[in-house]
C-alpha cells in the first residue's frame, strides 16, 4: 500500500491489518507533512505488517521492493490531495500523483510477467469530473473535466492507469469517491480544521457564501468499499463510492460547528459566531455528487453512517485526541491557510 501513513491510508490499514492476518501489508510512505506514524500505533508491532519510508517516484526503489516482497497487490493511495496546495506548487502535485503513479505502474509491469493473480487498484477522486449544476450525479461515465491542477494530476493518473491496462493487460482496478471526512485527517482540510479553530476561538473562514456542494464520506465507509471492490470488482473496471451525504458547506459548517459546541459543553451558538466569509478560491467548483448505484448493485456495499452520524463520531475523536491534532500542527502554515481557505 502506498501512502499508508496518510488520512485514508491509515484508516484502510487499521481496518484491513487486523481482518486479514494472512496477508503480509507493507506499507511505503514518504512521510510528507500530512503522513504520520502515530496514525498506525494499533497496529505497528503486528506480524504482517511492515513499514517502509519511500518514495513512488523512486523507480530503483520499487523494483528493489518488488524483488524482495514478490507484491500480488498494490493499493495505490499516495498522493498530493490539497487543491489550495495545488494552486500554489501544481508541479509538485504533476510529480507525485502523474509521475509518482507511472513508477508503480511501470514496477508492476515489469515484475508481474508470469499470468499470476495480480491486481493494481487506483484510489481516485470526484474532482477529476469537474462540476455539477444544481441536479444530476458524476458516475463510472462521466466523462472528465478537471478544474484545478489537483484534480487534473488525479485525472492523467487515472488515464495513465487504464492505459496500462489497455495496453499491457495490466489487471488494474480503479475507483473515484466523494469528500472523506474522520479520524487522522491532517487540519489542513475543512472538518478538523475547523474543529481546531472552533477549540481556540479562532475564526472558521468559509469561501464565498458557502453554497458549494459536497457529497461527504465517512472515511470507514470507505475503507469498507475499498476492500469490498479489491476482493470482487472486475479488472479494469471503475467504481464510484458516494456518501448519500451532499450538503451545501454552510450547512455542513453550522452542523460541525453545533457539534462542537454539544460535545464541549459551550453554550449553543458559541462556535458560530466564528464563521467568516472570505474570497472564494479560484476556479472552485460548485458541487459534486456521486451515485453508486453500481458499486451497490454489483458488489453490495452503501455506506453506513449518515452525516450526522459521522460527524458526532469524528468530532468525538477529535476531541479525545486533541495530543495527536496539536502534534501535527504547523502552526504557520495553519495560520495563513486559516486567514485564507477553509480546506478542500
Amino acid at each position: 500500500m502506498t501512502g499508508g501513513a496518510g488520512f485514508i491510508g491509515s484508516n484502510l490499514l487499521l481496518h484491513l491489518v487486523p481482518r486479514h492476518p494472512e496477508v503480509v501489508f507493507v506499507n511505503l510512505d514518504k512521510l510528507t507533512y500530512a503522513g504520520n506514524l502515530a496514525n498506525l500505533r494499533a497496529i505497528e508491532t503486528a506480524p504482517n505488517y511492515h513499514f517502509v519510508q519511500g518514495d513512488i517516484g523512486d523507480l530503483e526503489a520499487l523494483h528493489a521492493l518488488f524483488d524482495e516482497h514478490r507484491f500480488t497487490t498494490v493499493i495505490h493511495l499516495a498522493a498530493e490531495s490539497h487543491v489550495d496546495r495545488s494552486i500554489l506548487d501544481p508541479l509538485a502535485f504533476a510529480r507525485t500523483n502523474v509521475m509518482g503513479t507511472m513508477a508503480l505502474l511501470e514496477a508492476a509491469r515489469r515484475h508481474w510477467t508470469d499470468g499470476g493473480d495480480y491486481r493494481f487498484y487506483h484510489v481516485s477522486t470526484d474532482e477529476v469530473f469537474g462540476s455539477l449544476g444544481d441536479e444530476g450525479s458524476f458516475s463510472e461515465t462521466t466523462p472528465y473535466d478537471p478544474r484545478s491542477p489537483y484534480s487534473a494530476s488525479k485525472a492523467a493518473s487515472d488515464h495513465f492507469v487504464r492505459a496500462y491496462h489497455h495496453t499491457y493487460r495490466l489487471p488494474v482496478v480503479l475507483s473515484n469517491c466523494s469528500n472523506n471526512y474522520g479520524p487522522y485527517q491532517f487540519p489542513e482540510k475543512l472538518i478538523p480544521l475547523f474543529i481546531l479553530n472552533a477549540l481556540h476561538g479562532k475564526p472558521v473562514p468559509v469561501y464565498g457564501q458557502g453554497k458549494n456542494v459536497r457529497d461527504w464520506l465517512y472515511v470507514e465507509d470507505h475503507a469498507e468499499a475499498i476492500e469490498t471492490i479489491l476482493l470482487h470488482g472486475e479488472t479494469g473496471a471503475t467504481y464510484a463510492i458516494g456518501g448519500d451525504s451532499e450538503r451545501p458547506n454552510i450547512e455542513l459548517v453550522r452542523l460541525l460547528l453545533d457539534l462542537v459546541d454539544e460535545l464541549t459543553g459551550s453554550p449553543a451558538g458559541t462556535s458560530q459566531r466564528l464563521i467568516t466569509y472570505v474570497t472564494d478560491r479560484a476556479g472552485h467548483d460548485f458541487r459534486y455528487a456521486m451515485d453508486h448505484a453500481r458499486l451497490t448493485e454489483a458488489l453490495g456495499w452503501k455506506p453506513r453512517h449518515t452525516l450526522e452520524t459521522g460527524l458526532r463520531r469524528t468530532v468525538d475523536w477529535y476531541l479525545a485526541n486533541q495530543d495527536w491534532l496539536a502534534a501535527v500542527v504547523d502552526k504557520s502554515y495553519l495560520e495563513y491557510y486559516t486567514r485564507q481557505y477553509h480546506g478542500r
